[in-house]
C-alpha cells in the first residue's frame, strides 16, 4: 500500500477534503491520510511514499523531519531543500534571465545589525548608499518596501516620499527589505500552479477586504490569459515548485510577476471560494496520486527546477 500523507497546521477546509478525494478517486493499492510525526530517527525512512507538506515554513522541527523523509526515499511536495533556499529577491533575478517581466527591485541591508554582528562585521559594505541613485534607478516615488523572504503581506509598507521610507524602515528591525518600483495595475491575477504543468487562473483584487478579493472580474483577452499562463508555467519550471501560486499585475498591457513564492498557498474554501477550490483539491490530488505511482526505490523523488539542474550540468 503506498500512503500519501499531507502536513498541515491551522488550516481545516483543504486538508480534509484532499484526503478525502484522494480516498475517493485512488486506484486500487494509494490511500490518502493526515501525516502522522512519531520519533524522529537519522536515516531511518518513513511509511508514506508522498508528502504534502503545508505548514514546514512556520514550523523548523517539521522542515528537519521532511528532508529526512526526503532523503530516505519519501517524495516531498515542495522540495524542502529548494523552498530553505529560495527567498524573493533571487526570484525576481532569475524571472528576468528567463524572459519574465518583474518590477525593478534593490535590495536593502536590515536596519539593525544581525545578532553576534557589530559595525566592524560591515567593512565591506558601502555606506552610506546613494539613495538618490536608487530612487533614479526605481523610476521615482511611491515605492513598496517588502521583506526579501516571507509573506502574507507581513511588514509591506507603500512609501510615498523619503521622510515615510526612513520611517518605516527603521521599524523593519533585522529584515532584509527589498524596495520596489509600484506597479499601477488595471487588473490583478492571482495563479495556482500544480505539477509545473496545471494552471488556475484566478481574477483577484488585492485592496479588496480579504474575503472580497476572489470576487474580481477582470476583462482581458484571451492572449493576455494565454502569457500569464506560459509564465505559470515558465516561472515554476525554472524554480522547480510542485504546488505554488504566482501573482501578476497588469499595467499597459503588461503582465509583471508581482509575487511567486507562495509554496503553501492559500486554499481555504472559505477565502477562495467554491469553483477554485474544487479545482484545487481535485488538481492536487490526482497530481499526488500521480506522484505516488511514479515512486519507485531508489527513485526521483524531489522536483528540482531548471536552473539547478542547468547549474548542476554545467
Amino acid at each position: 500500500m503506498k500512503k500519501i500523507g499531507i502536513l498541515f497546521g491551522q488550516e481545516r477546509t483543504f486538508p480534509q477534503a484532499f484526503v478525502d478525494r484522494i480516498n475517493a478517486i485512488a486506484p486500487k493499492g494509494i490511500m490518502a491520510e493526515f501525516v502522522n510525526v512519531e520519533e524522529v530517527m537519522q536515516n531511518r525512512g518513513i511509511d508514506y511514499a508522498v508528502i504534502v507538506d503545508r505548514i514546514s515554513q512556520d514550523v523548523p522541527f517539521y522542515r528537519a523531519f521532511l528532508k529526512n523523509a526526503a532523503a530516505t526515499g519519501t517524495a516531498v511536495i515542495n522540495n524542502p531543500f529548494w523552498w530553505s533556499a529560495d527567498e524573493k529577491f533571487f526570484n525576481n533575478v532569475l524571472a528576468e534571465q528567463i524572459g519574465i517581466p518583474v518590477p525593478k527591485t534593490v535590495l536593502l541591508p536590515s536596519k539593525e545589525h544581525p545578532e553576534d554582528t557589530t559595525a566592524d562585521s560591515f567593512s565591506n559594505l558601502k555606506f552610506p548608499m546613494d539613495w538618490e541613485g536608487i530612487y533614479e534607478y526605481l523610476g521615482g516615488f511611491p515605492f513598496f518596501m517588502k521583506p526579501h523572504a516571507g509573506g502574507g503581506w507581513k511588514s509591506v509598507y507603500k512609501v510615498e516620499n523619503p521622510e515615510e521610507l526612513f520611517h518605516a524602515y527603521n521599524e523593519t528591525e533585522r529584515l532584509v527589505m527589498m524596495l520596489q518600483e509600484t506597479i499601477d495595475f488595471e487588473s490583478y491575477f492571482r495563479c495556482y500552479c500544480i505539477g509545473g504543468k496545471y494552471v488556475r487562473i484566478m481574477h483577484y483584487e488585492p485592496r479588496n477586504p480579504h474575503h472580497l478579493r476572489y470576487a474580481a472580474n477582470h476583462k482581458v483577452s484571451a492572449k493576455m490569459l494565454k502569457t500569464i499562463e506560459d509564465y505559470v508555467i515558465r516561472l515554476n519550471q525554472a524554480l522547480g515548485y510542485d504546488f505554488n501560486t504566482v501573482e501578476f499585475a497588469v499595467q499597459n498591457g503588461i503582465p509583471y510577476a508581482i509575487d511567486f513564492c507562495n509554496p503553501a498557498p492559500d486554499a481555504d474554501r472559505n477565502s477562495v471560494g467554491d469553483e477554485n477550490f474544487e479545482w484545487v483539491v481535485e488538481t492536487a490530488a490526482r497530481y499526488a496520486i500521480e506522484r505516488a505511482q511514479q515512486q519507485e526505490p531508489g527513485g526521483q523523488n524531489l522536483t528540482w527546477g531548471t536552473y539547478i539542474r542547468q547549474s548542476v550540468h554545467a
